[in-house]
């Protein structure tokens, strides 16, 4: 009668998922943290149609008063009473955006290396030019226009699914292998006539099997709470997470590779996505970095992998525009993967 047994792929990658659904801890760090994370920034950064400009007023001077009524009839405009000693921990601090200084005329005192202040500087400056009898040449007209995707939390989403694939594939597959190593566990598989290659691709498979419900979570998550959607095929969105799984998971077993101790592969895991996750436009546009930086910040596959996730929800974009992405991602999951192959040690 023919051999019905299960394949040693088959009984491995089994092994590996109830491995993890053993861990009540990797499946919080799975699932629930990057929702919370999520949550949390989402509520942090949520947009609004309009943001007030808290100002500083400095107490003390002879017009503080005629100032206060002016600034506090202004749309928009909260003011702040402060003294002069509360200043500058205001400003650091960000309790205000600006300290307006009474005097003829008033000074203004901000960090001109933020955004808000220089906006509240306008803001306030403006305000205060009118009630000295300025008038405006022309009256423009304002239109406004709120494009879908343009929240920080439409853009963040991405960032997060590409971050918690990264995370995921490295920790859950390298960390289990160098686990399994220390206990000798490899060591028992290395007698039986089960080829390497088996052992590699079953935490692959692994990986994969808990991918639908690690990246629907967060999709899910944005939809419901934030009103997140895709703008391009969530097929696609689904393909890439797949392909960025893949390619982490190699990352994975290239590390463990030859790891012996916990502590060793703990090191090397946060070297290798600690620069990721600054550089690769998780929390914020990869563009603020230099541009002799640029070549080696888009060689990265988070960054590839987050620019087409991003160029996908956000954008509507095809296959067609994500050649350099899917090249990048392919490059590091086959070449990681073929090289773990070569470089793996059972003991």
């Amino acid at each position: 009668m023919p051999d019905r047994s299960p394949s040693p792929l088959f009984e491995l990658t089994a092994a590996r998922l109830k491995e993890f659904l053993r861990e009540p801890e990797a499946v919080f760090w799975v699932f629930a943290f990057p929702v919370l994370m999520a949550l949390a920034l989402g509520v942090a950064f949520r947009s609004e149609r309009t943001q007030e400009v808290v100002v500083g007023l400095v107490q003390g001077g002879g017009d503080a008063t005629a100032l206060a009524k002016t600034l506090r009839a202004a749309a928009n405009v909260r003011v702040k009473d402060i003294t002069a000693a509360e200043v500058g921990p205001a400003l650091r601090n960000g309790q205000v955006m600006l300290a307006v200084v009474p005097g003829t005329p008033p000074a203004y005192r901000f960090d001109p290396t933020r955004p808000e202040s220089r906006m509240a500087r306008l803001v306030v400056d403006n305000e205060l030019q009118r009630a000295a009898g300025r008038r405006d040449v022309i009256t423009a007209r304002d239109e406004e226009v709120v494009t879908p995707g343009s929240r920080y939390i439409d853009w963040l989403l991405p960032g997060l699914i590409g971050m918690n694939i990264m995370g995921t594939g490295l920790w859950s597959v390298g960390f289990s292998v160098v686990v399994a190593r220390t206990r000798k566990l490899l060591k028992r598989l290395m007698a039986t006539p089960m080829p390497r290659g088996y052992y590699l691709l079953s935490h692959l498979l692994a990986r994969l099997g808990f991918l639908v419900l690690e990246v629907a979570a967060l999709l899910i998550f944005g939809r419901l709470a934030f009103g997140v959607s895709s703008a391009g095929s969530l097929w696609l969105v689904a393909a890439l997470a797949v392909l960025g799984a893949f390619c982490f998971s190699g990352l994975g077993l290239l590390i463990a590779s030859r790891a012996r101790t916990i502590e060793a592969v703990s090191g090397l895991m946060n070297v290798v996505m600690l620069p990721m996750w600054l550089l690769s436009g998780v929390f914020f546009a990869s563009s603020n970095f230099p541009d002799v930086a640029q070549p080696f910040i888009r060689a990265l596959p988070l960054t590839a992998l987050n620019d087409a996730l991003r160029a996908v929800m956000l954008e509507g974009q095809g296959v067609g525009a994500l050649t350099r992405e899917l090249g990048v991602l392919i490059a590091w999951g086959l070449g990681s993967f073929l090289l773990a192959i070569r470089l793996f040690r059972w003991r």
